[in-house]
């Protein structure tokens, strides 16, 4: 399951607000009130905006999260009102609907929370949704995490099992997740198993033998956190998170989870898009180029690395004379005869990369993340560079922070990927959306003067 958090924080961040919104539209509509009118469209407004992102865990009981609808309800009443009074804004609307509105949202808001509770981990229970997890440590922390996501399915989280260098004799038991074997077998287990997130749960006594496990770590795309508060270097989205209230520490972790993977997503989307309409007559110029340069496809398929570390195919108009996608793929190189004389004008204006807002537009990739590269040169590199696979915690881009400084095309030497891949991993440092525009200004002003595009 990619992203259960993601849906978990973005229902708690929006529950709240829609409900409010739509019981105020439900109510004026009952009334008989013009809905478009410049007065309700501003209360409506007004609303959403005081009330998100929503402040009720799903993770909370039942009476606490009565407790806080009703508390959260009465403060925004008590604001609004008083505003409304003090402003003569209240006078806009009928008396009998502004009773209604604030007698019928706290309802509406508990049957919602209380529908989600229930609703959300019977569709996480459902085919492919759950993440499966692993926690590292057979003692008291490691149990109540374990437990703790048992408690609270909304999480969409099931943990498989342990691991732990002690002999089984010497362990508390496991409960359901049984004990998988030693720290050594770790690294191939969540390869071979697909594991989406680990837990260490460890005693910080040993800090080089868990430097040396995150090391093994590194080859694989399954997010990592720390239970309970350490002291690491080099995180990746380092931060706090909690589990039922209980704190864990992100050692490495997607940027884009909560509210920021619905802003990616929307921004990707909607961007893609435009520029699919707009430049459609490029597009289809582009194709007829191809077609009449070299006999062959208009559209190259390459497998590449996705999201997680799973295979995609990746769009480009074919501007050479091959297209190599097997087991040894060479790059591309400067004069290079596979090149076609329209393929290397497209290269070097960069149309050969258009098809890949088709991609965009899929969910494969995102218009800003790090370059995808071919599974050969991934399953070479990957050996050769550690923290390698991490890139692989986003969505490849179209273009990246890498490209936009000097690192574009050839990387002939192995110090290029690596300086390549440090400025990626500065990318999910500090991804934002601001950062996002920037590196796409910068790809723009490029695009006719890149030495590096061939």
């Amino acid at each position: 399951m990619r992203g259960n958090f993601t849906l978990s924080g973005a229902i708690e961040a929006f529950i709240d607000p829609l409900i409010v919104v739509a019981v105020l539209y439900a109510c004026a509509a009952w009334h008989g009130e013009r809905l478009l009118s410049p007065a309700y469209m501003i209360l409506g407004a007004l609303s959403f905006a005081l009330t998100f992102p929503g402040n009720i865990g799903l993770h909370e009981s039942t009476r606490k999260m009565v407790r806080k609808v009703a508390t959260n309800w009465l403060l925004f009443a008590g604001a609004t009102g008083a505003f409304g009074y003090a402003s003569g804004y209240l006078h806009y609307f009928p008396q009998s609907m502004l009773v209604a509105w604030l007698s019928a949202t706290p309802i509406a808001l508990v049957a919602a929370h209380a529908a989600a509770r229930q609703a959300l981990p019977a569709w996480l229970a459902i085919g492919d949704n759950q993440r499966i997890a692993v926690v590292v440590g057979v003692n008291d922390i490691g149990l109540k995490l374990a437990r703790e996501f048992r408690a609270h399915p909304y999480l969409g989280t099931r943990v498989v099992g342990f691991f732990d260098d002690r002999p089984r004799a010497r362990l508390p038991d496991t409960g359901d997740a049984p004990l998988l074997g030693p720290l050594a077998g770790l690294a191939e287990f969540v390869k071979r198993r697909r594991v989406e997130a680990i837990y260490l749960a460890l005693p910080m006594a040993p800090q080089p033998r868990i430097l040396a496990l995150l090391d093994e770590l590194k080859d694989t795309t399954a997010s990592i956190y720390f239970v309970p508060d350490i002291f690491v270097t080099d995180l990746i989205q380092g931060r706090v998170d909690n589990v039922g209230g209980m704190a864990v520490v992100a050692v490495c972790e997607t940027p884009f989870t909560g509210l920021n993977h619905i802003v990616k997503r929307g921004s990707d989307f909607v961007l893609a898009l435009l520029i699919l309409l707009l430049l459609s007559p490029v597009l289809l110029a582009v194709a007829i180029g191809v077609k009449l340069s070299s006999p062959g496809p208009v559209v190259f398929k390459q497998r590449r690395y996705g999201l997680d570390g799973l295979e995609i195919l990746v769009y480009k108009f074919r501007s050479m004379t091959v297209c190599d996608d097997g087991a040894r793929v060479q790059q591309a190189t400067r004069n290079d005869s596979r090149i076609t004389p329209f393929g290397a004008f497209i290269r070097r204006t960069s149309l050969d990369e258009l098809p890949q807002f088709i991609n965009v537009v899929q969910g494969r990739m995102s218009i800003v993340g790090p370059r995808p590269h071919a599974v050969a040169h991934n399953e070479a590199y990957r050996k050769l560079i550690k923290g390698y696979m991490i890139r692989h915690k986003v969505k490849p881009g179209i273009t990246g922070w890498a490209q936009v400084n000097g690192y574009r095309g050839e990387t002939e030497t192995l110090d290029k990927m690596e300086k390549r891949i440090e400025y990626d991993l500065d990318y999910l440092r500090n991804w934002s959306l601001g950062l996002d525009l920037w590196i796409i200004v910068r790809t723009a002003l490029m695009v006719v003067r890149d030495p590096n595009a061939y």
